[in-house]
């Protein structure tokens, strides 16, 4: 599956951004999904991860309550909402599938990655 992130770009703290993953060549109804990010200098992290169904959802603990991650595989597409976001929201995000069937929170868990889109907080 290939996958494209985007809809990043220039916020101020405390505003919201949608981003999307528009997958192709393959349904992404099979995998489960997730979102990671990477600040300069810093390791790429785990954001959230949805399951196949979108039935289940985990979220690091710096995003809870503020991020939520969804999927419609009709449209062959995940997102993630991003409110009240904070400074140290700045980072690469990236959107990444699995493959087997539950969710994963790790970097090794995934499969397939997409480019990443900018996101930027400015304080």
């Amino acid at each position: 599956v290939q996958l494209q992130a985007f809809g990043g770009g220039l916020v101020q703290t405390g505003g919201s951004l949608r981003l999307s993953c528009a997958a192709s060549r393959r349904s992404i109804s099979t995998y489960p999904m997730g979102w990671f990010r990477q600040a300069p200098g810093k390791e790429r992290e785990f954001v959230a991860g949805i399951n196949r169904s979108g039935s289940r959802t985990d979220y690091a603990d710096s995003v809870k309550g503020r991020f939520t991650i969804s999927r419609d595989n009709a449209k062959n597409t995940v997102y993630l909402q991003m409110n009240s976001l904070k400074f140290e929201d700045t980072a690469v995000y990236y959107c990444a599938a699995k493959i087997g069937w539950e969710l994963g929170t790790t970097r090794s868990d995934y499969d397939c990655w997409g480019q990443g889109t900018l996101v930027t907080v400015s304080s």
